[in-house]
């Protein structure tokens, strides 16, 4: 018998419900992006003010475009962390709201992991070694004992973040990525910059420095964009492929937002073709946060009964993913 389980994503800068089903169907994948000011970052107050006035329409069109109805709903998933606060509460109480009136359970989900596991669904990827990319994490992981492992990790920094802060100084606002992607890829003229990486760990607070100076002493963006992502990429390519010899596996999955990057993916598959491995990512569409990603997720914890009372239920700003147990793995 097919179940459906709805998810609620909200934190950082997107507010997004999902409907899935239990064979692994995404029926619907709605959101609302908080875009800030030109130049300005995310201000956590003003995107869960967005995330609450958008919350209504984006939760009727999920439901209306997955054909499903309220009462058809097994249980509801949220994002308990990572994230910001304030946009974390927001996703917690619409969910709260949903299990309570349908009275039906309520399942945290940790974010990183709803990244991975939607990857692994979408991409069909097994075992891999998971590159991990966004704005709120740079991590290389396998998995081993019920447990994502951490084999490296940015130091500082995450990807994302490195991608942002470079783009607000140039004017942008976040997120930057594409359009730092767009400028790099009609320069090929690289200047030097930093390269740091720690045995398999990456920082890249020097290189965003480095960046910026080059910037205000006026070399040309398309230039700095294109030096930033190369340099950046190749050092998340070396530990990645340290930790795919290590382990031996024969897969690659790249998941979070910085994942539609194809330079990115250029570089890593390039990589994993001197080990006869395959590199997989998930598809553009689902590659940023999202709702799918809990609602998927959620659907995994809940066969095992990882459900909370709903006076239980909490946010978690900081919470690490190799702290998080996954017994529907073993």
């Amino acid at each position: 018998m097919v179940r459906y389980i709805l998810g609620v994503e909200s934190t950082a800068h997107t507010f997004s419900v999902s409907v899935v089903s239990s064979d692994g169907l995404v029926l619907s994948n709605e959101k609302s992006i908080y875009r800030p000011p030109e130049g300005s970052g995310i201000h956590p107050f003003e995107a869960s003010q967005n995330h609450l006035a958008a919350a209504p329409k984006v939760l009727a069109e999920a439901i209306d475009m997955s054909g499903v109805s309220l009462k058809d709903l097994s249980a509801i998933s949220y994002a308990m962390g990572p994230g910001l606060g304030p946009c974390l509460r927001v996703g917690a109480v619409v969910a709260r709201t949903l299990a309570a009136s349908l009275e039906i359970p309520l399942v945290p989900v940790n974010h990183a992991i709803g990244h991975i596991e939607l990857g692994c669904l979408l991409t069909g990827s097994k075992d891999p070694v998971v590159l991990l990319v966004s704005g709120g994490h740079t991590m290389i992981l396998a998995y081993s004992g019920r447990r994502w492992r951490v084999l490296g990790e940015s130091l500082d920094l995450t990807l994302g973040q490195l991608l942002d802060q470079f783009g607000r100084h140039h004017g942008l606002s976040s997120p930057c990525g594409k359009a730092i992607e767009e400028a790099a890829s009609i320069s090929t003229n690289y200047l030097r910059l930093p390269y740091t990486v720690k045995g398999n760990d990456v920082a890249y607070s020097g290189l965003l420095t480095a960046s910026k100076l080059l910037l205000d002493g006026g070399y040309p963006f398309p230039d700095v964009s294109y030096s930033l992502q190369e340099t950046a990429f190749a050092m998340v390519t070396e530990v990645t492929e340290r930790a795919l010899a290590f382990t031996g596996k024969k897969e690659v999955m790249i998941v979070g937002g910085v994942a539609a990057n194809t330079r990115l993916s250029g570089m890593m598959g390039a990589m994993a073709g001197r080990h006869d491995a395959k590199v997989t990512m998930t598809p553009i569409e689902y590659s940023g946060d999202c709702g799918a990603q809990i609602a998927w997720t959620g659907w995994l914890a809940h066969r095992c009964k990882i459900d909370v009372p709903i006076g239980e239920s909490k946010v978690l700003q900081s919470w690490r993913l190799d702290r998080v147990d996954i017994p529907w793995r073993d």
